[in-house]
């Protein structure tokens, strides 16, 4: 396949790619979707299962009323349309890693239909449309250790059989790897906000596949679509779509034709690679399921549902830049998550100093998260620290130079800025006759760039300011030490 995987910009723009997504999120259950099981990632294979997430004969599901009402908040926060009755199906296929062999899920008559999540891309803001979101139970996992001799065998892990999902389903309306980049980026954040995913990629608590066409410019129909699965974080999303779209382009320059399959991702090559046909689409002889009923939704439930959500990104956003205003920029980073967006509304009310507040969080703060990987609930300066500490700053009780010291100090000391200053003598020094004493200290130790200031030579005023600042360690506010080395200058040229 890699012989395609090129395409040339005069043939790229020939075409239209057409991508849809299909996320699978896992719910922040503490038991499984129709069981009591726990759903503890990490556990030791097969120790959180039981007949019912087994499928043994004779056992029934119990619906967990805290999945259904996960999916109702997902739906509610990007505009879905919240169906008062809903159905389970079974959907029958057969791996190893479904030992029942039917995934029960819902087909159609799902919960949530409709909606959208807005991204904004290269200035431009742009709605994916939701064709739906449903709820289904996970399966199970398969191992491929490596047994005696270098043989690999596989072995099946059902741990994570009926850990309670929900399946986004996105419109066909994603024209680019970047655009299901920033899709997936803004969906994390929503469901991270909501709080009933923690969108861990790397435990597969969010999985996507995507779905993958090119059509002429100005065509109608759809091409034929392949399907990328194996797609375990957003960059490689990006990257495997990039690659099929230029895949698919260069194999229908060529006088070739798509052929609808299923493709795995190599993340270490960077290349799809076919995993399965699909020329038709899979029968999976949905039927409702008997053993659970529909699921029926009081409208006001759902009403007071919609009531209790979370302040979402975008509303944030918007209120951080109304009421605290800063720039668009600034909102847009310190929303990344809702921990850290309360991190800075708490920094800044203690403050009184939003912009101030903004410039700290986003360059000091945020600089050491990134090279420690910390979180911003983990982060040693608490906010009402860094608020104490920027009021200081505003106040003009400590410089900028003195503030990042102190700031240095909070990462490894639980002590506040104040308490700091007094403990390391890191007050200002604003009394002119201390600051007259520094300026006279500072010209004696630097004779010649001070006869050459007298004779006239305005430029090294800056050097004696600067080693002036220098033996001061940043205690003194410049426009005074200034002042008062100018006034010592023409004491004594007088």
């Amino acid at each position: 396949m890699t012989k395609y995987a090129t395409a040339t910009d005069e043939m790229r723009a020939k075409y239209e790619p057409v991508i849809g997504l299909e996320v699978h999120a896992q719910l922040k259950t503490k038991t499984k979707i129709f069981c009591a099981c726990a759903t503890t990632f990490g556990a030791a294979p097969n120790s959180q299962v039981c007949p019912v997430c087994l499928g043994l004969p004779g056992v029934l599901p119990v619906l967990n009323e805290r999945a259904v009402t996960f999916a109702a908040m997902t739906g509610l926060a990007v505009g879905a349309t919240i169906h008062p009755r809903s159905i389970f199906a079974r959907k029958n296929y057969f791996y190893p890693d479904l030992s029942k062999g039917y995934q029960i899920s819902q087909y159609d008559r799902p919960l949530c239909e409709g909606g959208g999540v807005e991204i904004h891309v290269e200035e431009v803001r742009k709605r994916i449309g939701l064709v739906r979101i449903h709820l289904e139970e996970d399966a199970g996992k398969s191992l491929h250790p490596e047994g005696k001799e270098g043989v690999s065998t596989t072995r099946v892990d059902l741990n994570r059989a009926g850990v309670p999902l929900i399946e986004i389903v996105s419109e066909p309306d994603i024209r680019s790897g970047v655009e299901a980049y920033h899709y997936l980026t803004k969906l994390k954040q929503i469901l991270v906000y909501l709080d009933v995913c923690d969108g861990n990629m790397e435990e597969g608590s969010l999985r996507c596949d995507a779905n993958v066409s090119v059509r002429p410019c100005g065509r109608v129909a759809f091409g034929t679509k392949t399907e990328i699965k194996n797609l375990n974080s957003f960059r490689y999303v990006e990257k495997a779509i990039a690659y099929e779209i230029d895949r698919q382009i260069a194999l229908i320059e060529s006088g070739g034709r798509v052929v609808q399959e299923t493709l795995l991702w190599d993340s270490a090559r960077g290349v799809a690679e076919t995993m399965r046909s699909k020329e038709e689409a899979h029968d999976y002889r949905y039927f409702p399921e008997p053993d659970l009923p529909p699921i029926d939704l009081d409208p006001s439930w759902v009403e007071s549902l919609r009531a209790s959500l979370p302040e979402l990104p975008d509303a944030l956003r918007e209120r951080l830049v109304r009421e605290q205003g800063i720039p668009e920029y600034d909102a847009e980073v310190l929303t990344e998550t809702r921990a850290l967006a309360s991190y800075y509304e708490e920094v800044a009310a203690r403050s009184g100093q939003p912009k101030l507040a903004s410039n700290w969080i986003m360059t000091e703060v945020n600089a050491v998260r990134n090279k420690t990987g910390d979180s911003i609930e983990s982060f040693p300066v608490r906010a009402d620290r860094l608020g104490d500490l920027v009021a200081m700053v505003a106040n003009g009780r400590v410089s900028g130079k003195i503030a990042k010291q102190l700031f240095e100090m909070m990462l490894t000391d639980s002590s506040g800025p104040e308490a700091l200053v007094q403990k390391h003598g890191l007050l200002p020094i604003e009394d002119d006759a201390a600051l007259r004493a520094l300026a006279l200290e500072v010209l004696a130790a630097n004779p010649g760039p001070t006869a050459e200031f007298r004779a006239g030579k305005e430029k090294t005023f800056a050097f004696l300011v600067g080693q002036a600042m220098k033996q001061s360690r940043g205690r003194a506010h410049p426009e005074k030490l200034q002042a008062a080395l100018r006034a010592v200058l023409t004491e004594e040229s007088a």
